[in-house]
């Protein structure tokens, strides 16, 4: 570990170096002469800058209803991780993003090749659930170079999106083209062993408006078990014209990526703990990757037809072409430590999606009331079929207590005709309305309603068989009450359905009527020039619920009857004092089956009924380090979190012991030779815990491992 971050050190001073003998301009030598930091000025402007965030602290969000009302008049719970506290902790994944943020946790992501993001109890990978500014996205890792924010709208939110799973939305933000210049080269190391390297530049073409943005990142890092790499290239380009009533842009960007396939460890069922193993133990094999390529594309437009109202119009599409290869454990002797291992493999998986949405936002006054309506029309479409499945013979020589690997290659394995070319094909298309009445200065009704008529089929097998097809439509209210109290504090209540339609690519037991949700929210918000806070009281009811059962070897899919998730949350991010920041949650949430006949009274996986977290950070101003003065700022927090419920999905439930993750930065700007540099070093995992991130799968319950600690280090140059 020592030799590692020696030698990221002297990499990062290395480049640092290199990078004050960059020319410099006149501006920024007389800056330098007079040993004055540059200044960082915050505005707002037409070219898509965020006035709406203040460090840790964020006003307002697109994603809680499709406009730009101040979250304080809006029923329902809205978080936002802001870019500052994003620059900040330094996440390497969409889930790490969002640890902070109270009910949201990480889900089943398929051994660390997707994203899943479980939200009040609810939620998994492909659930729908997942936005690009405001677009569905089927790319496999969100969080990328390009987010500038993410935003969650929590609890059911069909009325606005369609159909998805109860407990909320998140919408990735992507960095805008601006039209003032701004450009940085960064380099960043990992005590992992590894190196990033990362361009941004944007800036105006011309006077008239245009704009462009261009952000390229190139990862390599070592995996921090026992083996395996992670690579991710990104090129993102951009435009955009501001105009004085329309504003258009265009985002493109492409990923190539390649991950580790990395189930975790398995619960010995003897102890109902983890096996005994060292947790940078893997039980698979070095091809357990998953590789492949992302594309997404998003065009909008906003156009302002008078001072009431502004048409807003949309096409996103996104792509996501993978193969892996994978050595996947089946059962363990757990007295021997024989484990029963099998080579299989996906090749030529493809998904896609086509969203266009048009809609019209309107203000005006009708007597002495307020409507603030928003309405439109959506269309979406969501391919995914995956072609080649590759089965191999089972195979027990690997033993998880004494490993010797290379005793299993794909090479025995074949195609499996009947489980090749799984396919889900989802059509929808979609009709809503919804008005903000301010009755006076205090008083806010709300009310909306969604129309949506959506055709599934999935099934798989060659020859095909259908696993089930549906064509139906559903209508989803939304409604919800304000009252402020003063004019940063409000109360409110609301209520929200959703609905999700039933299919099964696996051989259904009976039949699968669509998920239908229902939830309830009371509770208040705070929102001061520096601080906003949000307490919510939350029960959500969702029936017809589709899980997997294993009998015999073989995976079917069922309802399982009814769940209800209900809880307590609070949120707090902003400012306490001139020069300390902070964000900080709480969450009690109580998520269970209902009424199944094997599964009532068990919790919903992936969802502990008690987080929290709470991260400080200060600004000590100007510091001298030697003969260079530079702005230091520093932070720490943790987040802990009670027993993680473990099911296999016969009704036995195992507790993973409770959590506790320390975190820790510190960042130092200066200038060398007039140009700006941002140093920043991280600490993740400070103590190096061991704790559990997520389970998955039915009958052999595995289970994701936190990674372990890791220390990095950045060098950012602004010119």
């Amino acid at each position: 570990m020592k030799k590692r971050l020696v030698g990221i050190c002297s990499l990062v001073l290395t480049h640092g170096a290199m990078a004050a003998d960059l020319p410099t301009q006149s501006n920024n030598n007389a800056a330098a002469a007079e040993n004055v930091l540059p200044t960082v000025s915050v505005k707002a402007s037409r070219d898509g800058g965020n006035p709406a965030e203040n460090g840790y602290q964020a006003k307002r969000a697109s994603v809680a209803s499709r406009s730009d009302a101040a979250l304080i008049d809006v029923p329902q719970a809205v978080s936002v991780v802001t870019s500052q506290f994003l620059q900040d902790r330094q996440p390497s994944s969409l889930a790490e993003s969002l640890d902070t943020v109270s009910g949201i946790r990480m889900g089943n992501t398929l051994g660390g090749t997707l994203d899943a993001i479980i939200k009040r109890g609810f939620g998994d990978n492909r659930d729908n659930s997942m936005l690009r500014d405001g677009m569905l996205s089927v790319q496999p890792r969100n969080f990328t170079p390009t987010t500038e924010r993410i935003e969650v709208l929590k609890g059911p939110s069909s009325m606005l999106y369609g159909s998805m799973d109860p407990g909320g939305v998140i919408n990735v933000i992507s960095k805008k083209p601006l039209l003032e210049n701004q450009r940085s080269v960064m380099l960043s190391g990992s005590s992992y062993g590894g190196i990033s390297e990362q361009i941004d530049l944007t800036g105006p073409i011309g006077d008239s408006g245009l704009a462009y943005r261009l952000i390229a990142d190139h990862q390599r890092n070592n995996y921090w078990r026992n083996f395996g790499e992670t690579t991710q290239s990104v090129v993102a380009p951009s435009l955009a014209w501001y105009g004085r009533d329309t504003t258009l842009s265009f985002a493109y960007e492409h990923m190539n990526y390649s991950v580790p396939i990395d189930r975790g460890t398995i619960i010995d069922p003897r102890t109902g703990n983890p096996v005994a193993t060292p947790k940078e133990r893997r039980f698979d094999e070095a091809y357990n990757v998953s590789a492949g390529r992302s594309d997404a594309v998003n065009l909008r437009f906003d156009h302002k037809l008078n001072a009431d109202w502004t048409l807003h119009g949309g096409y996103g599409f996104s792509r996501s072409y993978y193969n892996d290869w994978q050595a996947r454990v089946l059962s363990v002797n757990y007295a021997t430590g024989a484990a029963t291992r099998r080579v299989d493999a996906t090749q030529n998986g493809v998904q896609s999606a086509h969203t266009l949405t048009l809609n019209l936002e309107g203000k005006f006054n009708w007597g002495d009331v307020r409507h603030d309506i928003v309405g439109g029309v959506d269309y979406m479409r969501n391919y995914r079929v995956l072609g080649d499945l590759y089965r191999g013979p089972s195979n027990t020589q690997f033993n998880i207590y004494n490993p010797v690997y290379g005793q299993l290659t794909p090479a025995g394995s074949k195609i499996s005709p009947a489980d090749s070319d799984q396919t889900d094909k989802l059509i929808s298309r979609g009709v809503f309305l919804q008005d903000s009445i301010h009755l006076d200065e205090r008083w806010i009704l709300l009310a909306g309603a969604r129309y949506e008529y959506f055709n599934e089929l999935t099934g798989k097998g060659r020859p095909f068989i259908v696993g089930s097809k549906v064509a139906a439509g559903r209508a989803t209210p939304r409604a919800g009450v304000v009252y402020k109290l003063a004019p940063d504090w409000s109360m409110y209540a609301s209520y929200s359905e959703s609905f999700k339609p039933n299919t099964s690519i696996a051989t259904p037991i009976g039949e699968l009527p669509p998920e239908l949700a229902k939830g309830y929210e009371i509770g208040s918000k705070l929102e001061t020039e520096n601080l906003t806070a949000t307490l919510a009281v939350f029960d959500i009811q969702k029936r017809n619920i589709q899980t997997t059962e294993t009998i015999n070897g073989i995976n079917y899919t069922r309802n399982a009857g009814k769940a209800r998730s209900r809880g307590l949350e609070f949120d707090a991010t902003g400012r306490i004092s001139k020069n300390l920041s902070l964000v900080g949650s709480y969450a009690y949430t109580e998520a269970r089956y209902a009424d199944d006949p094997k599964l009532a009274g068990n919790p919903l996986p992936n969802t502990p009924k008690h987080t929290a977290s709470l991260y400080l950070t200060r600004d000590f101003g100007i510091s001298r380090l030697g003969p260079v003065e530079g702005r230091v700022r520093a932070g720490a927090g943790a987040r802990v979190f009670s027993s993680l419920p473990v099911g296999d999905g016969s009704g036995k439930v195992y507790h993973l012991p409770y959590g506790r993750v320390m975190d820790a930065f510190v960042s130092w700007n200066t200038l060398i030779e007039g140009q700006s540099v941002d140093w920043q070093f991280n600490v993740k995992n400070l103590f190096d815990s061991t704790y559990y991130t997520a389970s998955c799968c039915s009958g052999t319950p595995f289970v994701n491992i936190g990674a372990g600690r890791e220390l990095a280090l950045s060098a950012k140059l602004n010119f």
